[in-house]
């Protein structure tokens, strides 16, 4: 007989054991908070604070708010006004692409009280951006820890000065538009995986650090929808190091509670899958030829392939100068599987970052750019720069390599720092893009800030007051004020006014009941300006599809300028409202039997029920409606020639009636 087997007791003796002798394994490879010595620690603060302070400085002397910053504070105040996440009453249209952004000033504008909404989102924009560079050079620091621990170095900024150097990087910090907000969660997130890959302390293995992890890699796609891409591959990466079924249903569930909540309220709410405005510009098309030009026009201003020949040497000799165990291997615990730990290690996340950066441009690329200069690729630019926001310099010690061999490697690291930092230097004085910066040219591409400045007259537009001073803008509340009866407005060649489609008298025509009030409407590009200058009241569309229910469901132009690729003619906008239909009311230069047959294609019946998912009242029947077709209904699209329209839908083409007499 073989020897007896062990008793129930025993055996949980002894994976109890087994179990502490892990957990005592652990933590023997506990570290401080900041496992560093005093000069790395005191050198990496004092580089993140100069940073800090000399991208503020420079985000302030290019202070301003965009058109599309103003765009979000109209969905804002109608969210104060209680009308809902709206940029019109009455019609449920996602204007605005970031959600985190919009809800973030919405709670910021309580706390700011009565200040202006417009410093509200500059605050916030700029405060965010800080934190996000101060955060991106914390978590590179802490890669390098194990490296560290110690040996004598320096830390000196080296990705981030490239960062802050490039001129569009200091637009945008206080522009108004989420571009603060994702410089925080970018840096946010490489610093907790960071934290993550290397479990210096037992903390980071905690439920309370892997539940906050995957809840910030969750909300990539609330933060913006290309970002979702990075959160899921986070995300993956969380689920395949876990080590029971537990942990991964706790990655699910923080992952992916608010992100699925949030996308079926948008599906009920606004009856569609993706946020209006990726419908408006088509974010499923490619344009690959514009998206190398606008990949072109960043670069050429700044030559950022510079550092790129510098930082990309620079990161080798610090991997050869690297110490045992380096700082790209797992630091974890010996009984995790092979795969997990090579997922769960500095090196998968440095790739993850950097692909991710990669995988970013290669989507903006392929969309076509934007027509604002550098924009769309600063978040790329950001990730692909993070595993070198800041660098060690190793003072020679003899302890791991010879002193000769410390101080060649030390003096190569110097130079190319010192490379890297005459670039930024040069950059940060760039001109830009020149003569080219405000004209939009054939690239359609324009220094948004410089336009805005030299339109409106103001140096700093931070205010809607501000924009007034834009062409048509002052013209249109003389309009308003000029038609109590109500009326469309339309853009005239005249910038000092504008053309009018009157209101047909209420009871005078069907539809038009005698109690209907007057009303007022404006349709124009530059919706952010507009929005915030007039009440809520008043509705404001756009032929691009931001806001303009109709415009969105158009097909994108091949040759349009990029981000304005969709144009909505403005016989819809006569069709589609109580405005008279006939001559002398329709200005000279439409044709009537255009208006005549876009009114009547609007009665096709799969266009009704679009926009009756809008603007029907929300009733519980609406929204379960809506999320039913939500998929139907993004995919839906119209021809934006009325006749072609008719055609498509199989409706007869109308006969149009005989024009009136003109004196």
């Amino acid at each position: 007989m073989g020897p007896p087997l062990p008793s129930a007791s025993s055996r949980f003796k002894a994976l109890r054991a087994s179990a502490l002798a892990r957990r005592a394994a652990v933590r023997r490879v506990r570290w401080p908070v900041f496992p560093y010595e005093p000069v790395v620690r005191i050198s990496l603060w004092v580089n993140v604070a100069v940073v800090c302070v000399l991208f503020g400085w420079g985000a302030w002397q290019r202070r301003w708010i965009a058109d599309d910053g103003l765009i979000v504070l109209r969905t804002v105040r109608n969210l104060l006004a209680g009308n809902g996440p709206v940029f019109n009453m009455g019609e449920r249209v996602e204007a605005n692409t970031s959600t985190v952004w919009t809800y973030l000033l919405y709670m910021a504008s309580w706390v700011g009280g009565p200040m202006r909404l417009e410093y509200v989102a500059l605050a916030v924009a700029l405060v965010l951006s800080l934190l996000g560079v101060a955060l991106l050079m914390l978590g590179t620091g802490r890669l390098y820890a194990p490296s560290l621990r110690g040996r004598r170095a320096i830390m000196l900024p080296a990705g981030a000065l490239v960062y802050i150097a490039v001129p569009p990087a200091r637009d945008f910090a206080t522009s108004g538009l989420e571009s603060g907000l994702v410089l925080s969660y970018l840096g946010l997130l490489w610093w907790m995986m960071v934290c993550w890959a290397q479990p210096l302390r037992v903390r980071p293995h905690g439920r309370v650090f892997i539940g906050a992890l995957a809840f910030v890699a969750g909300c990539s796609v609330l933060v913006r929808p290309e970002l979702a891409l990075m959160g899921g591959l986070a995300l993956i990466m969380m689920l395949v190091a876990a080590r029971t079924w537990r942990r991964r249903v706790l990655i699910v569930l923080a992952g992916g509670l608010l992100p699925v909540a949030y996308q079926i309220f948008r599906m009920g709410y606004y009856a569609l899958l993706v946020p209006g405005t990726a419908l408006a510009k088509d974010a499923a098309g490619d344009k690959w030829s514009q998206g190398m030009i606008y990949l072109s026009n960043f670069n050429r201003p700044y030559a950022l392939w510079v550092p790129i020949v510098l930082l990309v040497p620079l990161g080798l000799v610090l991997m050869l100068a690297r110490r045992r165990p380096s700082f790209l291997r797992p630091v974890v615990a010996p009984d995790y599987g092979r795969v997990a730990r090579a997922v769960q290690s500095p090196a998968a996340v440095v790739a993850f970052m950097v692909g991710s950066g990669l995988l970013q441009a290669l989507y903006w690329i392929r969309q076509g750019g934007d027509f604002m200069h550098g924009r769309v690729l600063l978040a790329p630019l950001f990730c692909m720069l993070a595993p070198v926001a800041v660098i060690p310099v190793l003072l020679p010690d003899g302890k791991d390599f010879a002193k000769e061999t410390g101080y060649w490697l030390a003096g190569v690291v110097s130079i190319l720092w010192l490379g890297v930092a005459g670039w930024s230097l040069w950059a940060a004085n760039s001109p830009g893009m020149g003569d080219d910066a405000t004209h939009v040219t054939y690239t359609g591409i324009v220094d948004e800030r410089r336009f805005y400045a030299q339109a409106t007259g103001h140096a700093h537009p931070l205010t809607a007051a501000d924009y007034l001073d834009y062409p048509r803008m002052a013209a249109v509340l003389t309009a308003l004020d000029n038609t109590p009866e109500g009326a469309l407005l339309l853009p005239s060649g005249n910038y000092n006014q504008w053309d009018l489609v009157p209101m047909i008298p209420p009871g005078t025509a069907p539809g038009i009941p005698a109690t209907q009030k007057p009303q007022h409407a404006v349709f124009f590009t530059n919706l952010g300006m507009l929005g915030m200058n007039v009440g809520l009241d008043v509705r404001v569309l756009d032929q691009i599809g931001l806001a303009n229910p109709l415009a969105q469901h158009t097909e994108r132009l091949k040759h349009g300028r990029i981000g304005h690729d969709k144009n909505l003619f403005p016989d819809w906008v006569i069709a589609d409202g109580p405005w008279v239909k006939w001559y002398p009311g329709v200005p000279g230069y439409l044709d009537p039997a255009w208006v005549v047959q876009a009114e009547a294609a609007l009665r096709c019946p799969a266009t009704q029920a679009v926009l009756n998912s809008v603007r029907a009242p929300l009733t519980v029947r609406r929204f379960v409606s809506n999320v039913v077709h939500s998929f139907e209904f993004t995919r839906y699209r119209i021809d934006r020639v009325p006749f072609n329209e008719l055609i498509r839908c199989g409706l007869e083409v109308p006969d149009v009636p005989p024009a009136p007499a003109r004196e």
